[in-house]
């Protein structure tokens, strides 16, 4: 509101009300109102008034409020917060119902709810108020009722929050077993995992195993197969090795021969002889000094004439 009208809302203080009514208001002044703490009277009727807003809740200091005859038809939720009002007129409006915050109004004395559309059930409890009497008993009824109402949402409320606690205990233990479901099969797939590897594993080192054993074997046992490779000799060396081996034996042939002629036969007393003679009783002297030849020797010297 402008100046003026702060001044105006001035004028309508009388000590402790403040008078609005049949002001043609169509909503509530509710920031002027709060400079005057001290006027606990409010009087709002013969207004076109449909509703109250939310900050009419923060004038807690009013006592008294007239609301009757306007068009209103729903009550701000916290009207439960004007803990200090005792008297409230709502005769004539369009209300069906109150809010559960009502319940709260524990200092209120007197309710008028006639000539309200209300929901049967809270017209019932209202009753009239067609005098002072009447009109004290509906605030005790009322207020009882709402009470009782106030009473069975906060069970409702809690049957609701326990339900949406246990909601979510389920869905959490839901979430853990599923979360444990799937660390055990994490796990069990790294183990098999781990297995298989370890299966592959063994696989090459046994093949590897195998393989070395086979060529072990190669190197330690000749092919089947294959006759076993005799170093050769070169043609020109073998037939050289042959020419010295005969000349050998033919010497030795030789050398035996004149030795058993020379010495068995009647040509031992020839002078040719008598060279290989000394050299054969030279040997035989030595080799009769020799016990494993001695015996040899002398069957040999008893054969000769």
């Amino acid at each position: 509101m402008s100046k003026n009208k702060v001044l105006n809302l001035r004028d309508k203080i009388n000590d402790n009300e403040v008078d609005l009514s049949l002001s043609n208001l169509t909503e509530v002044p509710v920031k002027e109102l709060a400079a005057f703490p001290k006027a606990t009277v409010l009087d709002l009727s013969c207004n076109n008034l449909t509703s109250l807003p939310p900050e009419f809740c923060s004038l807690t200091y009013l006592v008294k409020i007239d609301l009757s005859k306007n068009q209103i038809v729903g009550l701000p939720v916290d009207l439960g917060r004007l803990v200090a009002l005792q008297h409230l007129d709502l005769y004539n409006n369009k209300l069906t119902s109150l809010p559960l915050s009502f319940s709260q109004l524990r200092n209120l004395k007197w309710l008028d709810l006639k000539d309200n559309p209300l929901e049967p059930t809270l017209a019932k409890v209202a009753g009239d108020c067609l005098d002072e009497k009447q009109c004290k008993q509906c605030a005790t009824r009322v207020l009882q009722h709402m009470k009782a109402l106030q009473e069975e949402a906060d069970k409702e409320r809690e049957r609701r929050l326990h339900k949406e606690r246990e909601r979510e205990k389920k869905k959490e233990a839901q979430q853990r077993a599923r979360e444990a479901k799937e660390k055990e099969a994490r796990k069990r797939e790294k183990a098999e995992e781990k297995e298989r590897k370890r299966r592959e594993f063994d696989a090459q080192r046994a093949a590897q195993a195998a393989q070395e054993k086979r060529k072990e074997q190669k190197r330690e046992k000749p092919r089947q197969d294959q006759p076993v490779a005799v170093k050769s000799v070169p043609k020109t060396k073998r037939s050289i090795l042959g020419v010295i081996l005969k000349l050998v034996v033919m010497l030795l042939g030789g050398a035996f021969g004149a030795v058993a002629v020379c010495h068995m036969t009647s040509l031992r007393k020839e002078a040719a002889c008598a060279p290989l003679n000394m050299l054969v009783e030279e040997v035989l002297s030595w080799a009769q000094g020799q016990e494993v030849l001695r015996d040899i020797l002398q069957k040999f010297s008893e054969k000769q004439p």
